[in-house]
């Protein structure tokens, strides 16, 4: 046996101690970063891959298998289009965002697909998933096995809708191979993925995958959010006859992977100038999966650090990073935007104008149908509300929304609410009540008639008591004033119950 000199042992094991020291050092990094992906939509190339096999929750992007599945089964016969689907008690259950039909509520097969896709409607995917499958559990076994023959090895469903269960997960790789499935395998329905807009009556709701109408190209795929995924979103453009697939899993915020996705595509849309110094990444299927477990983003997008919990439909005053907002994009699509324009420019510009999809309940419709019966639906909604605002009292309008926002997280909500409880009394007749400390000048107030005859003292009882049952001057800023500003916020912020739990309530 040869024995070397212990500098030169030492010198040989170097590069393995080095490399033992930065796994370890960036073991606990890897799963809290993003995970991200750039392929050829045609080839499957991998062009970039960062964390791109590692395990990830899949919140609403797993509708992207959901509409699959159930195109998929209209193309091969088993379904139409047309087919009417019924609104089940499950499924009008899940948690938002929904649409919010009772049970019983039909609607096609086609509205159902574009209620889902593009206001991410928890309630619309169990609706397909029984509809096609039968059942939530005989859908998503057929979701499995498609999952299984396309080759997402690390993919696992439960559920329709991506709502929070430990055995629903994916990875980018995995949504990467889907998203070439269905631009390969279902040409003639990608509309669904790429839709602008819908309309239901009154309620107007847009994509929620920013880059649609932003981003020259853009043309799908779906957005996705629950607490322990981050901000995720598998993106595809085109250009040139040159198609790729982005995949943004955990951002901070609906901005950043909108941000993050269009940077990748710009990247690599443009050629990126350091490629050769890589080593070449091979295809999509060839990436080999990481054996671990999901991280969970839970403290990071709702912890009591955030302003406040993160939500799919957020206002996204969480601004770009300096690191985005220097990257440029070139726009060279009609002339519509300068040159290198930053990407935080972009994607804070309107949306190009597109005319919302109607869709609607009941059977199918065509032509001057579709607009009747979204006349009808607008005209019941505002009948609806009329009927609302006609009916309520204004101390239950005021006091109400202070109750909703103590089940918020935030403290300062919790504030208001306390004060409109104990404003409550008023409502009760004060003369009930005669020690209380407002009472007492009142009372004292109706000694000075020593001399008066009972009747007298009858007839100025209930003079001293109408000041109190009628004083809004100390309860009427408590109950009115704070409890406005909680429903402010409640409108800004979204429901304040999605506040609490955001995992428990997905909005896309």
């Amino acid at each position: 046996m040869v024995l070397f000199p212990a500098p030169l042992q030492f010198t040989a094991l170097r590069p393995l101690l080095v490399a033992a020291m930065l796994l370890t050092a960036l073991a606990p990094r890897i799963a809290q970063a993003e995970a991200l992906l750039v392929i050829e939509a045609d080839t499957g190339k991998v062009l970039q891959a960062e964390n791109a096999t590692y395990p990830w929750y899949p919140a609403s992007v797993t509708k992207i298998m959901t509409a699959y599945v159930a195109l998929k089964a209209v193309k091969d016969g088993r379904m139409t289009l047309d087919s009417l689907l019924t609104v089940s008690p499950t499924a009008a259950a899940q948690s938002p965002s929904k649409m919010g039909f009772k049970p019983g509520t039909q609607l096609t097969l086609d509205n159902a697909l574009k209620m889902m896709m593009v206001k991410s409607a928890n309630d619309m995917a169990v609706v397909i998933a029984e509809g096609v499958g039968g059942s939530i559990d005989g859908f998503s076994a057929e979701m499995n096995k498609t999952a299984q023959r396309l080759g997402m090895t690390q993919t696992s469903y439960v559920n329709p809708n991506g709502l929070p269960a430990d055995g629903q997960i994916t990875s980018a790789r995995d949504l990467g191979i889907l998203a070439r499935a269905v631009i390969r395998d279902l040409p003639e329905y990608e509309y669904f993925y790429h839709i602008p807009a819908i309309k239901f009556g009154r309620r107007v709701t847009a994509n929620f995958n920013k880059l649609i109408g932003r981003y020259p190209g853009a043309d799908g795929m779906k957005t996705g959010f629950i607490c322990a995924s981050g901000f995720n979103l598998v993106a595809t453009a085109t250009r040139n006859n040159k198609r790729l697939i982005a995949v943004v899993l955990g951002a901070s915020s609906s901005a950043q992977r909108a941000a993050k996705a269009a940077q990748l595509l710009e990247r690599n849309f443009n050629g990126n100038k350091l490629s050769w110094l890589k080593p070449s990444l091979g295809t999509v299927d060839a990436l080999a999966p990481i054996d671990a477990s999901p991280p969970n983003l839970r403290d990071e997008m709702c912890g009591p650090k955030r302003k406040r919990p993160a939500a799919e439909d957020e206002d996204d005053d969480v601004g770009i990073s300096a690191e985005n907002s220097d990257a440029g994009v070139s726009m060279f699509t009609a002339g519509l935007q300068a040159p290198n324009m930053k990407v935080s420019d972009l994607l804070a510009m309107p949306a190009a104008a597109a005319v919302p999809v109607i869709v609607y309940t009941g059977p199918a419709r065509t032509g001057a149908a579709v607009l009747e019966a979204d006349a009808a639906e607008a005209a019941a909604q505002a009948a609806s509300v009329a009927k609302r605002k006609k009916g309520a009292k204004p101390k239950v309008a005021t006091v109400k929304p202070a109750a909703d926002d103590a089940k918020s997280d935030n403290k300062s909500d919790k504030k208001p609410e306390a004060k409109s409880a104990a404003a409550k009394p008023d409502a009760k007749p004060a003369a009930a009540k005669p020690k209380t400390a407002d009472q007492k000048p009142l009372v004292s107030a109706a000694k000075p008639a020593p001399k008066a005859d009972k009747k007298q003292e009858a007839a100025a009882k209930p003079e001293a008591a109408k000041p109190v049952a009628a004083k809004p001057a100390v309860a009427k800023p408590a109950t009115a004033k704070p409890a406005a500003a909680p429903a402010k916020d409640a409108a800004k912020s979204g429901k304040p119950a999605a506040q609490q739990k955001p995992d428990a309530a997905p909005r896309g």
